[in-house]
């Protein structure tokens, strides 16, 4: 069983349930370790005394921040815990609050929340139903590891999460919107092309394929293999051929979708459709998207009658 990273308490009115917290994420990066070219010799960071070079002893190490010029306040560990809010160990709920009112860009890290021994699962039960059934999060303060974080405890499928959130001023204000006017038909286009594009959220669908390609290459190195070199992302659309752009997207997702639907007769049905063009009437970029949808690599090196009788084949 996982191991709780935090215990406590949740707090709201004259009500305290003892609970845990435990970590619903995992981070699955390819980790590496650092090594001076053409040996096998580890690089490692030591902490060096920039005045004398010599190295420091973790212990003998302390806070500092530089308050003026050449100027420094140092702080001891102990300091800190000291000064600490909430240290009665607490997940203190000040209001609940609509959770469709919470913008997505406060949200950080997810943590579980889970009651803390068996005869606290009634008092926590009640408050996960009644939260479901008002759609409200609790925003609360605690303190973690000498931090002291803003977060939203939601109910989720049963259970409590506690997701920690950025403070207001830790929010950098927006970027200048875009001010442009865009056509009618334009909007029309974009708008059949998402509408085309629309499917049921299903995050087991979408897996990290960066992640796996990593780690394919250390396989592929270690057996001696050849290393396969991926394609170079698309060039941006022209600003000219955005509406033709547009359209053929519809049509490609559309395809898409009828091909989902009906199997093999539907992959036939694109191909006919693709020979059905006379590829010579098209301009190059043109070509190159459709050798994009069809996946043929190699596709940016090649002349324009080379990419002709590529999607020809490939079609």
């Amino acid at each position: 069983m996982a191991r709780a990273i935090w215990s406590g308490a949740i707090s709201f009115g004259l009500v305290s349930i003892p609970v845990e917290l435990y970590s619903a994420t995992q981070d699955h990066t390819v980790h590496f370790n650092q090594f001076q070219r053409g040996t096998s010799d580890r690089v490692r960071y030591k902490r060096v005394n920039e005045r004398t070079g010599d190295e420091v002893e973790y212990g003998d190490i302390v806070k500092g921040r530089e308050v003026a010029d050449g100027q420094f306040v140092l702080v001891e560990p102990g300091e800190l815990d000291e000064i600490a809010p909430g240290r009665s160990r607490t997940i203190d709920i000040n209001a609940f609050v609509d959770l469709d009112e919470i913008d997505p860009i406060f949200y950080q890290k997810t943590y579980w929340l889970a009651p803390a021994k068996k005869e606290f699962a009634k008092p926590y039960a009640l408050l996960t139903k009644a939260m479901t059934d008002s759609n409200r999060a609790g925003i609360a303060t605690f303190v973690m590891r000498g931090k002291q974080y803003l977060t939203a405890v939601r109910a989720r499928d049963g259970i409590l999460a506690l997701e920690t959130l950025y403070f207001a001023d830790e929010i950098r204000e927006n970027i200048s919107p875009v001010d442009v006017p865009v056509g009618a038909k334009e909007l029309k286009m974009a708008t059949s092309l998402i509408e085309s594009m629309t499917e049921e959220w299903k995050p087991e669908e979408y897996k990290d394929t960066y992640t796996e390609r990593v780690r394919k290459l250390i396989e592929d190195k270690a057996a001696g293999n050849e290393v396969v070199v991926e394609e170079a992302p698309p060039e941006a659309t022209e600003v000219v051929d955005l509406m033709e752009a547009l359209r053929r997207s519809v049509e490609a997702s559309s395809g898409k979708s009828a091909t989902a639907k009906s199997g093999k007769s539907g992959k036939s049905a694109k191909s006919a459709r693709a020979s059905d063009v006379d590829l010579s009437d098209l301009t190059k970029a043109e070509l190159e998207e459709r050798a994009r949808s069809l996946k043929i690599a190699g596709r940016s090196k090649t002349n324009r009658e080379e990419l002709e009788k590529a999607v020809a084949k490939a079609s």
